[in-house]
Parts: C-alpha cells; structure tokens; sequence
C-alpha cells in the first residue's frame, strides 16, 4: 500500500488544531516539523480538495501552505537509511538502525527500524519519554505504551527489566513496525495490538503508562489513564508544546494526579506524574 505524504507549513499555534482537522479525513500518521506538520494517509484515501478545503479555512488568521508526494512502501527503507543517524538518549542508551554497529557499549541498546511509524529517538518528545523512562525503576511492572510508533518505548520498559508490556497504536504499519522491532530486540514481554485506548483489550491496571502524543489526544483520554493506574502508579506524557503544561497538568490534577518531574527541549515538553 502507497502513502501520500502531506507537508504543511504553518505556524506552531496552528498545529495541533491542523492535526486535529487532517485526522477527521483520514490521515493516520502525524510529525511536528521544524516548520509545521508532515501527515500520512493511504493514497486510495486521499482527497486533495478536503485538504485544500482545510487550508482554506485558516488561511485568513495564519500563513498556510502544503505539499504533498506519494511514498512507496517498498522505498521506505531505502529512504530513511540515508539520514538515520545513531544517537545517545541520557549518556545510558543508544538508539541504533540495524545497519549500524560499533558504536560503543551503553547500558541500553535499542534497535528501530521505522517504516511510517513516528519515534526514533531523534525527535524531542521521543528523546523526553525516553529520558523519563531513564529515571524510573520499571523492573517487575507493568507497562502500556500508548500509541507506540515505532515501539521504542515500549522497548525502553523492556530492557529497563519490564514484568510485561502492552502496546497499541492505531496505525497498521506501527503496529507491524513494532512486532519488527520487538523481534529485532528479544523483547519477548511486550504484545502489540491495532485500535485506540477504548477498543482494544487492556489489563485492569497497570504500574506505568507511557503516553507520547499530541496534546488534544492526551487531554481526551487522561481520564482513562485515571482509571488504568492505581495509587503509586506513574503517568509519563509528551508530545505537547511548553505552552500547553498547564492545561494539562490542571486536567491530570483532577484525575487524581501530582507532577514529579518536567523536562523541556523548547518548545517541546514532557511531564511525569503520579497517581
């Protein structure tokens, strides 16, 4: 299956009510860029004058432009090898593509292998989680990472001595990409499953929930992280903006939750709380 691959150039304030509206027709995948937002949608659903019709409507309160190419799934590999580059998250892990070796010796090592899924370490809100992971004990908990991309934190609680881990993502390719990349790294305690928090099937609670995505995702379902963590249990989040702290910590606050940690790669933010 071919991807069309959607480059929007627009201003950060702008971004996440883009999203927003990109995701009401169809596309799946979304990246922050250094000048607006990258969306992915199947060709066969992609409709040019909805998106025209998107870009329209904005356009007389910001300066919005777009592009757009197909991507080939069978170039896909081809394409991300030419600029993935290894990197160390915490002076603790490295994040690597299968292709490369002798790198030196790190505590953790991840392998990642992205097809379409977001989350090679190389973007900040990755980076944050993965940072966050660092400085919380996982061993014998139980972790769910939500909306796993590519599976690299779901990864990171495996290595960091995970009991179990549950993922999910609603992207095919995500979820294809992570069973890959779990495979890729013995990660024998994690299972992957397609669908969002409130269709696929969960345990009743779990120690840890991993949760990097955007910031309206995150303001919809942080009632129901409520409801899957016990007292004690930690909440870790990204994929927001610095901006956007507050109203997610005012939200989390009624939901039973209390802030222990936050992290900022400008303008980006994470924040860690606790049950």
């Amino acid at each position: 299956m071919d991807f069309i691959e959607l480059k929007v150039t627009v201003p950060p304030d702008f971004s996440d009510i883009l999203i927003a509206e990109l995701a009401e027709i169809g596309f799946e995948s979304f990246l922050d860029t250094d000048y607006g937002v990258d969306g992915y949608i199947p060709a066969h659903l992609f409709d040019e004058q909805q998106v025209a019709s998107i870009t329209e409507k904005y356009s007389h309160l910001t300066a919005i432009t777009y592009t757009f190419s197909i991507i080939k799934r069978r170039n896909w590999n081809e394409e991300w090898e030419k600029s993935y580059e290894p990197i160390i998250i915490g002076n603790q892990c490295l994040v690597r593509a299968s292709f490369h070796d002798g790198l030196g010796t790190y505590p953790y090592e991840i392998i990642i292998n992205p097809k379409m899924s977001f989350g090679t370490g190389h973007h900040e809100t990755t980076a944050l989680m993965l940072e966050n992971q660092l400085a919380i004990s996982h061993t014998g908990k139980r972790v769910l990472d939500v909306g796993c991309g590519t599976g690299i934190l779901a990864i990171m609680a495996c290595k960091r001595g995970a009991a179990k881990v549950d993922a999910f993502d609603i992207d095919e390719w995500a979820v294809e990409n992570s069973r890959e990349n779990f495979e890729l790294n013995s990660c024998n305690t994690a299972t992957i499953q397609q669908g969002t928090i409130r269709e696929v099937k969960l345990a009743p609670n779990y120690d840890i929930v991993l949760a990097n995505i955007n910031r309206n995702v995150l303001l919809d379902e942080i009632p129901v992280y409520a409801t899957l963590l016990p007292a004690g249990g930690k909440l870790l989040l990204s994929g927001f903006y610095e901006k956007d702290i507050a109203d997610i910590e005012s939200l989390a606050s009624t939901q039973g939750f209390s802030k222990r940690e936050q992290r900022i790669k400008q303008p980006w933010a994470s924040l860690v709380f606790e049950k």
